[in-house]
C-alpha cells in the first residue's frame, strides 16, 4: 500500500492501453488485471493508480488541443493511404466549422452501393456539443456500410452545403439516387443545391419519433397508427394516398393540427406512393430505417472528446467490415435452404443473390404461386395482364421480341431492385425459367465487388 512500492509494469501498461483502446474503462481493466493475477493483493498497484494512469493517457492524447490531435491522426492516415481523403473547414473566427474524412474502402463501397444513402445527425460528442454525422448505406447483405463521417459545429445551410460539396468531391462528383435524412429545413435546402438530381427522402424512424412528440396519446391509438403507417408505405399511388390521408384526418379530428398540415405539405418526401420510381433499397421499412439511423451502435458520454469518438468510430467500422467478410464467407461456402424445388428461377437466384437477398426473393416467388391473373389485351409480341394480389390489382406488361421484358405498376423492381411476385407470375406463365439479365441488379449479387 506504500506509494514507493506501487508501480504499473510496462507489460501491464500495454495491456491496460489495449483494453482502453477497445472501449474498456479503467475500473473494468483493473478488475481484469486483478483476476488474472489471482486477486488485488497480487498486483502492485491500486484501482486509483489504474484510473490515474488512464487519465494521464487521455491527457497525453489531447495535449496541444483535442481538435489538433484529431487532425494529426487524419494527416497520419492520409500519409499511410494515398486515397484517404479528409478536409477541415474553419469559420471566420478560426474555430472548427466541420471536418470530414473517408478512407479508400469507403469510396469503393460508395461506387457500388452509393445509390442509396442515409445522412444521420443524431450523434453528438457531448464534451463540445459537436455533431457527428455519418454517411451510411446498405451493402449486398443488407447490412450498414460507411461512406464517410463528419463533425459539425452547427446545422446552418452554409455548413451543410460545404459538407455535401466536400463529400461529393471526395466521391468523384457522384451523387446518390435517394438520400434519407431527418426533417431539417437547412439540410433540405443544402441538398437541393448540391444534389439537385437526388431524391430527398425523410426517414421513417424520424417521422415516427416526431409523431410521438406532436400527437401524444393519439400515436398509441392502433386505428390511427395503422392508417398513418398505410399513408407512409401502404398506398399504391397518389390517389390512394389522398383518400387514405383524408379519411385519417377526418376520423381523428386532425384538421387543425399544424404538424399534420406541415407533414402533408412534405408528403412527396416521405410517402412511398410518390416515390415508387426511385430506388430505395428497401430502406423504407421501419425496422430497416431504425437500424440505419442508429448506425454507429454506441453513445458518446459527456466526457467523450473528438479523439476518443474517432477511436470508437474506427472500432465500429472494423466490426462492420469483419461482419461483411463473415457474410461473404458464408455466401461462398453455403447454399440457401428453401422449401421450394431447387430448379429454374429459384436455382438461378440461389446462385446469383446473397443469402440475405435470396430470402427476400424467395418470399416474392412464393407469393407469385398464389396470385391469380387475367389477360387484358395483346398485340403482336406484347401482352397486358392484370394480376390480383390481396385487395389490390396490378397491371403487368410483357414483351417478348428480341429479349424478355416485363414491367409492373407496383414498381418493386424500380424501388428495390428485385422482380415482384406479379412479374414472376407472368414469367412462369410463359415458361420462362430464368430471370432476364436486365432484372438482376448487381448490387444485390454475390459478385457485387468483383469489378473493383
Amino acid at each position: 500500500m506504500h506509494r514507493s512500492n506501487r508501480t504499473i509494469s510496462d507489460e501491464n501498461a500495454v495491456i491496460i492501453e489495449d483494453m482502453l483502446s477497445s472501449g474498456i474503462g479503467a475500473t473494468d481493466a483493473y478488475r481484469y488485471m486483478a483476476q488474472e493475477a489471482g486477486g488485488e493483493d497480487m498486483i502492485r498497484y491500486t484501482k486509483r493508480d489504474c484510473i490515474n494512469y488512464v487519465n494521464r493517457l487521455k491527457i497525453l492524447t489531447i495535449e496541444g488541443g483535442d481538435a489538433q490531435t484529431l487532425l494529426n491522426i487524419l494527416e497520419d492516415q492520409s500519409a499511410e493511404n494515398d486515397d484517404f481523403f479528409y478536409r477541415v473547414r474553419l469559420d471566420e473566427d478560426g474555430r472548427l466549422n466541420h471536418v470530414f474524412w473517408r478512407d479508400s474502402m469507403m469510396k469503393d463501397d460508395f461506387t457500388i452501393f452509393g445509390d442509396v444513402m442515409v445522412f444521420d445527425t443524431t450523434y453528438r460528442t457531448n464534451k463540445y456539443n459537436l455533431i457527428c454525422a455519418p454517411f451510411v448505406g446498405l451493402n449486398n447483405y443488407k447490412k450498414n456500410v460507411m461512406f464517410g463521417c463528419a463533425f459539425l459545429s452547427n446545422e446552418k445551410i452554409e455548413t451543410f452545403v460545404c459538407l455535401f460539396e466536400t463529400f461529393k468531391k471526395s466521391m468523384g462528383g457522384r451523387s446518390p439516387i435517394s438520400l434519407f435524412t431527418d426533417q431539417d429545413l437547412a439540410m433540405s435546402k443544402a441538398i437541393e443545391k448540391v444534389f439537385p438530381q437526388t431524391r430527398h427522402r425523410l426517414c421513417i424512424w424520424h417521422l415516427h419519433q416526431n409523431a410521438q412528440s406532436h400527437l401524444g396519446k393519439l400515436k398509441s391509438d392502433k386505428t390511427f397508427y395503422d392508417a398513418f403507417q398505410r399513408c407512409i408505405t401502404g398506398c399504391i399511388d397518389s390517389y390512394d394516398f389522398e383518400e387514405c390521408w383524408k379519411a385519417m384526418v377526418e376520423n381523428h379530428n386532425l384538421q387543425n393540427n399544424s404538424w399534420i398540415q406541415r407533414l402533408y405539405e412534405l408528403r412527396e418526401k416521405w410517402s412511398n406512393a410518390f416515390n415508387k420510381e426511385y430506388f430505395s433499397a428497401g430502406i423504407l421499412s421501419s425496422q430497416r430505417s431504425e437500424s440505419t439511423n442508429h448506425a454507429l451502435g454506441f453513445k458518446a458520454k459527456k466526457t467523450t472528446n473528438l479523439t476518443e469518438f474517432y477511436g470508437l468510430f474506427k472500432q465500429t467500422i472494423e466490426r462492420w467490415r469483419s461482419n461483411e467478410l463473415s457474410d461473404e464467407f458464408q455466401c461462398i461456402r453455403g447454399q440457401p435452404t428453401t422449401t421450394l424445388p431447387m430448379t429454374g428461377i429459384i436455382e438461378q437466384a440461389s446462385k446469383v443473390y446473397t443469402l440475405t437477398v435470396f430470402k427476400d426473393f424467395e418470399k416474392q416467388f412464393m407469393r407469385c404461386l398464389a396470385g391469380s391473373f387475367s389477360l387484358l389485351s395483346e398485340a403482336y409480341d406484347f401482352k397486358l395482364y392484370q394480376v390480383k394480389d390481396g385487395q389490390h390489382t396490378y397491371q403487368v406488361s410483357f414483351y417478348n421480341v428480341m429479349s424478355t421484358l416485363v414491367t409492373c405498376t407496383c414498381n418493386l423492381f424500380e424501388e428495390c431492385g428485385m422482380l415482384c411476385s406479379h412479374c414472376l407470375r407472368i414469367l412462369l406463365t410463359h415458361s420462362i425459367d430464368k430471370i432476364p439479365d436486365c432484372y438482376i441488379n448487381k448490387r444485390w449479387t454475390k459478385l457485387a465487388k468483383q469489378a473493383l
